[in-house]
Order: structure tokens, then C-alpha cells, then sequence
């Protein structure tokens, strides 16, 4: 943004002022015909997840939720829920309700908290600082929230505008300045935004009739909500980014300039995070695969990575590891092909909803688009593979290559890409098997993720409003994940109508060292592709035939991704089983003998089946020592070779992790040197 870009006072005065006008005239209206309502004695019961906390009386129409609870200064509540329905705490309350309150340590506490300080900044910084047009409304992500808006042919410099930024949120926040809500019907919001075409067309295309708006400060803006009581709440603002974006994210529409920021209720946790950031910057996958000559990506294909043959042994040892819970857990490995013709997406539904997604192209003037998922084609296969309930459950699991053609913007290494792969399976098995089918998931997911040192929290997300199929099927779908999590001892919360429209799923989200969320494994019940497709078996009553349930499965989700949280989580530092450098064998000196002895052994350990190098130069053996533990390389075991060595048939072990001064190294024979590596390898490959 050019430095002697100056704001429009004219248009500014207009716009906000309308704005204002007319939230300020609905709002009056809405006041007064809830104040011409009986105000009639409620009960209101407080509780603490299941648990009945206090009962408490109020009056309909005029009671808010800020009323019976005490405000915690150093812990305040920001949002809570009645029956269920989150609900601003300066809302009136309609009737008898049961009311459970959210703070910032709780996930939906933290979403509001972020939604509303999105709002700050739309409200803060776009329109006021630099008149731009702000698009989407206020966007809370798992960490932090963002907002997009619209400059023209300006651009945002970071350095230069994020200190405005920040001290006009600051002057928002000084001011405490209340979220206030109104509802108004689609006409009523087109006459209150006409200014700004994106939020024209945002109207236009809801489906919703009534539209609700909020205010704080001089920004009145389109959101769902609900929002934090008012910006007081947000003791600590920072704004971390700026990047390019694309309205409705189509290419061929807008770009919009996306800015990220994160926000805490108190100081010390701004502090702690920006402490995080640091470090995580220190880890970046990027980073240290490039440093360990792992991966890298060319302008020539974006989003899509090379490995090179150090990053390879990563790559092929995570697929290994799940090959071998394959193995055991009774999945049947198939390949499918990378490409397909258009009518079988017509058929799956992906042709009217993804295609914008998808590599698409001609050949003999039919076109042909390259998959970005597997379950089309698992449909295909088990229509020709099953033909009766003895068969079932069938578990295909499929590595194929997947491309998504994600915009340029968000592209971002390893972790959103174009060409992927998944550890990506389908499970087709009957009605009455779907719970022990989750069960069996579930433990998988332990499995890998305990192994990696993850923890994990797992959401069970049910039917939304707009879904296909039956209510009774929906419910039975329902009770069937919920009693898997229940048997399987898994503690879960509920995401009340977050399922997808084919069915309900679970979703599970890591936590790795540095205490960052990822959304990895999922699981999810679909009626609608086995319907689409026809797919049916033999049921046990003859003459019968019945439609299987289809369960989307994957454990470590995209490979790539996979890779660059562990290469991340381990701090570069992978885990002998999963290092691409298990050992290097360093001579002590260019004597003959040495070196002769320092192939062999290389030579024992790499038919043994491991990853061993070989350093022979004539450096100093320190400088070769110091090398192999250094960030670049990391191997998890140094072997250093000398004349005693070569006369003994032995090597003095070095680990990665041995303090630098450290001189009373354990010998082994190479036998027992392999036996150990097996014992590291035995319970993953």
C-alpha cells in the first residue's frame, strides 16, 4: 500500500453513517417490540456439561445471560449456549432454557473470542484505516482468525501498516465498545450494504431469509455470531500476516488481501504464543527439509514436491508402517487409476460440487478429470468385487496419487499441496458391522498416533440442517459412532449439525510437542455414494439384496502433510525407525586397514536392511563426528573405526543424543549392533 494513499472522508462519512442510521432504526424497532412482550418469570438451570449446576429464575424477553453469573475477571465466561444454541451473554433470554457458560479455555470459548476480534480488526483497520471493501465476515480459524477485504490496485505492506493496525484495535478495545445484534430480512440488509458488492452478493445467494448483522464500534457487519459481550475482553492484539486471497476462493474472480492475526485475553499468553512462533519458525518443515536434503518444490510445479532420496525413505517408511497395520487389521490394498471420465464424478456428485478443485482436460473430445479422491473409484471396485453379505466388511485401502488444484494463495509446503497421497481406505460393510468398523478405526488411530507422541481430542459431528437421506437412518448413524466412542473409552465433544451432508463423522485433531492443532485422521459414515453408485449384495434372506454402508477412512490423512508435522514434532530430529540416516560409519584415519574395515561394516548393516553411510575422508574424525550430530544430517547412531576396531570386529557406539563430552562409548559386535536396530524397528516396520 503506497504511503500516500489517504483515506476517502467523503465516501467514509457515507458509508459508515448509513450504516449506523439504519442498524440504529431496526435495533429501535426490535427493542421496543421486545419490550411489548409479557415479561413472564423463567426458570433457568445452569450447568456444567451433563452436570446441573443451579437453577435460577429470570423474565422472558428481558433477562440476559451476563445477569445470573458473576463475572470472573481473571477467567470471564465470553459466550454460552441455551438449549444447546450458542447465544450472546448480553441476548435476552426467550423462555425456560437450560444455559451453559464458555470460557477462553474452552475450544468454543476461543472461536468466539477469535470471531469477535476478527471483527476488531475488520472494524479497527480496513474501512476506517484505508477504505477498502471488507468481503467475507469475520473468520475465526483453530488458532487465531483472519479477514479478508478488497484494495483495489493497493497492496499492504506488513512493516509499515501493521503497527496502524494494531494501535486502531487498541483504541477500539480502550473504548469497550458492545457487540450488539439485530436481525433483518434480506431487502433490509441489501439497502444497509449496497455500498459494498461483495456483501451484495453474499446476501443474494443466502438461502437464510432473515440475515442478522452486528455492530461494534462504527463497523456494522454481516455475522452469524455469537460474539464476546464487548472488546474490553481482548487484553492482547497482534497481527502475524498478510497474504493474497481470492474471493469465494475463484481464481478467476477478486484478489483480496487476507490478514491474519491472533488475540489472548491476557498479555502473558501473547507473550507465550509469539515465544511459540519463534520456536515453530526455528522447525519449519520447509527449513529443515531443505537443510537435510529432503524435499524441495520448483516453480516449474507448484504445490507439487519433489523428494529427493533422503526425503523418500521418510515417505516410504510412513506408508510401510500403515501397510503393516493393514496387514494385521484386515484391509486388501488395491490401485486405482489416476484418472477417470467426467460421468463417473457426474455419477459421484463431484462433477456439480468440486470440479472447480479438479484437473480437468480432453481426450477424443471427452473430458477426463485426474481424481482428487479415491471413493469414486472404491465404488466401482465393489461393484464388482462383492455380491453377498458373507463378504462383508470389505476394507480397501489405496495410496494412489491425488491432485487438487488448489489456488496458488494456498499453496503452503508440505502441508497444502496439489499432489498428494493418502493413507486413504473405504470400508463397505452392513448396518449391524458399522460400530465395530468405528471401533476398529479408533484403535488404529491410537495406535499410530501414540506411537508418534501425539494426543489427540476427537469430535463427533451429527446431522446438519441440510442433509440427504432419512432421519431414522441418520439417527441409527448417529447412535452408531456414539456408542464406539462410548465402548472404545474415547472422550468426545459433540459438534451438533457440523456433519457433512452425506453423514455424520469424526474428526480428530492432534496436539504435537510444540502444543500446535492439526485435523489429521477422520472417519466418516456416507449413505449417498453407495445410493449414487447402486451398489448392493446379497442379503441372508434369499432373494434379497441390501445397500452397503460406505466409511471414509484415513488415519495419518495427506502423506505429505503427515511428514512435515512429524519432520516438525520431532524438531528434526526423527526417530531412528523413521530416520532416513539410522548410522554412519566414520574411520578414524586413512589407513588401509580402516577404511577396509570401516566398508565392511557399512556393507554388514545396509544388507541387514538398514540406512548407513560411510565416511572415509581424511578429515579429523572429530570434524567427521561433529558433521554427522550437526541439525544438516542428525544420524541417529556414529561409528567410528580405528585399529582396534578393525582387529576387534567391533564399534564403539555413538548416539545422537550423547552430550559432546562424553568419551566411555558401549562396543558392540555388529551382531549385537543389528540386534539392537531390530529391537527400534520391530513394532513399526
Amino acid at each position: 500500500m503506497a504511503d500516500d494513499h489517504h483515506k476517502d472522508e467523503a465516501y467514509l462519512s457515507a458509508v459508515i453513517a448509513k450504516r449506523i442510521k439504519l442498524f440504529q432504526e431496526h435495533q429501535a424497532k426490535q427493542l421496543a417490540q421486545r419490550q411489548s412482550l409479557p415479561h413472564d418469570p423463567i426458570k433457568i438451570t445452569i450447568k456444567d456439561g451433563n452436570n446441573v449446576k443451579e437453577v435460577k429464575e429470570g423474565n422472558r424477553w428481558q433477562t440476559i445471560p451476563m445477569d445470573v453469573i458473576s463475572r470472573d475477571l481473571a477467567n470471564p465466561a465470553l459466550v454460552c449456549s441455551v438449549n444447546n444454541v450458542l447465544w450472546d451473554l448480553n441476548r435476552p433470554l426467550e423462555g425456560d432454557c437450560s444455559l451453559e457458560f464458555f470460557k477462553f479455555d474452552s475450544e468454543i470459548g476461543r472461536e468466539t473470542f477469535w470471531r469477535s476480534s476478527a471483527h476488531i480488526l475488520g472494524q479497527a483497520l480496513l474501512e476506517q484505516e484505508y477504505m477498502c471493501k471488507l468481503s467475507e465476515p469475520c473468520k475465526a480459524l483453530e488458532e487465531g482468525f483472519y479477514y479478508d477485504a478488497f484494495y483495489g490496485d493497493l497492496g499492504l505492506n506488513e512493516k509499515e501498516h501493521f503497527a496502524k493496525i494494531e494501535a486502531a484495535a487498541a483504541k477500539a478495545v480502550r473504548g469497550r465498545q458492545p457487540f450488539e445484534r439485530i436481525q433483518v430480512t434480506k431487502e433490509e440488509a441489501l439497502d444497509m450494504f449496497s455500498d459494498n458488492e461483495f456483501k451484495v452478493e453474499l446476501i443474494n445467494d443466502s438461502k437464510e431469509e432473515i440475515i442478522t448483522v452486528y455492530r461494534c464500534g462504527n463497523l456494522v457487519d454481516l455475522s452469524s455470531g455469537p460474539h464476546i459481550p464487548d472488546t474490553s475482553f481482548v487484553k492482547a492484539f497482534k497481527c502475524l500476516n498478510a497474504s493474497a486471497a481470492y474471493w469465494k476462493g475463484n481464481r478467476d474472480r477478486e484478489s483480496l488481501q487476507r490478514v491474519y492475526g491472533i488475540s489472548f485475553p491476557d498479555k502473558n499468553q501473547l507473550k507465550a504464543y509469539l515465544q511459540s512462533i519463534k520456536e515453530a519458525k526455528n522447525y519449519d518443515h520447509r527449513v529443515l527439509g531443505k537443510d537435510q536434503k529432503l524435499f524441495f518444490c520448483d516453480q516449474l510445479s507448484p504445490g507439487s514436491w519433489f523428494f529427493l532420496p533422503y526425503g523418500t525413505r521418510v515417505y516410504n517408511k510412513l506408508m510401510e508402517f500403515i501397510k503393516k497395520e493393514y496387514w494385521k487389521r484386515g484391509y486388501s490394498e488395491v490401485m486405482s487409476p489416476n484418472m477417470y471420465n467426467m460421468n463417473l464424478w457426474e455419477t459421484s456428485g463431484h462433477a456439480a460440487n468440486y470440479k472447480e478443485n479438479m484437473f480437468t482436460f480432453d481426450i477424443d473430445k471427452q473430458e477426463f478429470g485426474l481424481k482428487p479422491m479415491n471413493c469414486p473409484g472404491h465404488c466401482l471396485m465393489f461393484k464388482y468385487m462383492a455380491s453377498s453379505y458373507k463378504e462383508l466388511p470389505i476394507r480397501l485401502a489405496d495410496f494412489g496419487v491425488l491432485h487438487r488444484n488448489e489456488a496458488s494463495g494456498a499453496l503452503s509446503g508440505l502441508t497444502r499441496v496439489r499432489r498428494f497421497q493418502q493413507d486413504d481406505a473405504h470400508i463397505f460393510c452392513t448396518e449391524k458391522q458399522v460400530k465395530e468398523e468405528v471401533k476398529g478405526v479408533l484403535d488404529f488411530v491410537d495406535y499410530v498416533y501414540t506411537i508418534f507422541g501425539f494426543t489427540y481430542e476427537i469430535k463427533l459431528s451429527t446431522r446438519p440442517e441440510k442433509y440427504l437421506g432419512d432421519l431414522e437412518t441418520w439417527d441409527r448413524a448417529e447412535e452408531s459412532l456414539k456408542e464406539a466412542l462410548l465402548e472404545s473409552g474415547k472422550t468426545f465433544d459433540e459438534n451438533k449439525g457440523d456433519g457433512a451432508f452425506y453423514g455424520p463423522k469424526i474428526d480428530i485433531t492432534v496436539c504435537d510437542a510444540m502444543k500446535r492443532k492439526f485435523q489429521c485422521a477422520t472417519l466418516q459414515l456416507d449413505f449417498q455414494l453407495p445410493a449414487r453408485f447402486k451398489l448392493e449384495y446379497k442379503a441372508k434372506d434369499e432373494g434379497k439384496v441390501e445397500r452397503p454402508v460406505m466409511i471414509h477412512r484415513a488415519v495419518l490423512g495427506s502423506v505429505e502433510r503427515m511428514f512435515a508435522i512429524l519432520l516438525e514434532h520431532y524438531k528434526g530430529k526423527l526417530p531412528f525407525w523413521l530416520s532416513p540416516r539410522q548410522a554412519i560409519v566414520c574411520s578414524y584415519s586413512n589407513n588401509k586397514d580402516i577404511l577396509e574395515y570401516a566398508d565392511k561394516v557399512q556393507k554388514q548393516i545396509h544388507e541387514a536392511g538398514y540406512y548407513v553411510d560411510v565416511d572415509k575422508s581424511d578429515r579429523h574424525v572429530r570434524k567427521k563426528v561433529a558433521e554427522a550430530r550437526a541439525a544438516m544430517y542428525n544420524y541417529n547412531y556414529i561409528l567410528v573405526v580405528g585399529p582396534e576396531e578393525a582387529t576387534t570386529g567391533k564399534v564403539p557406539v555413538r548416539l545422537r543424543e550423547d552430550p559432546p563430552g562424553r568419551k566411555d562409548f558401549p562396543k558392540l559386535s555388529i551382531n549385537d549392533l543389528l540386534d539392537e536396530f531390530k529391537l527400534k524397528t520391530a513394532n513399526f516396520l
